[in-house]
């Protein structure tokens, strides 16, 4: 079973991702969706943000999924040399032309059970 080790084990973000998140953010459909009020969510995803290890990148290498979109999260492990990525998004990822040994994917849920 992983742990999750605080203090060492930290979130990534880079432009994109932080792009991403800023846009599903103000999504009418998400917005409907979440539990909170507005300044909640806003709050929630701030404390986000200041735990993540902002990464920048500066090459244009591509694992070559077929989404074009998902590539950066692949870059964002990567480039930190990172050996997890949590994400819905399981069966895009896996389908890289270009993969990496060491790089699992994982859902949240199955994260979160530390599986």
């Amino acid at each position: 079973m992983r742990q999750y080790r605080f203090g060492k084990d930290k979130p990534l973000i880079g432009n994109v991702l932080f792009q991403k998140c800023e846009a599903a953010s103000g999504c009418q459909n998400i917005i409907d969706l979440c539990p909170l009020s507005t300044t909640e969510a806003r709050e929630l995803l701030n404390a986000f943000y200041s735990v993540c290890h902002r990464v920048p990148i500066y090459f244009l290498w591509r694992p070559n999924l077929k989404d074009e979109g998902d590539n950066f999260l692949i870059a964002l492990a990567v480039v930190e040399n990172s050996n997890l990525i949590i994400t819905n998004n399981i069966k895009g990822l896996r389908e890289a032309e270009l993969t990496f040994e060491n790089l699992k994917i994982q859902t949240p849920e199955t994260f979160l059970r530390g599986e």
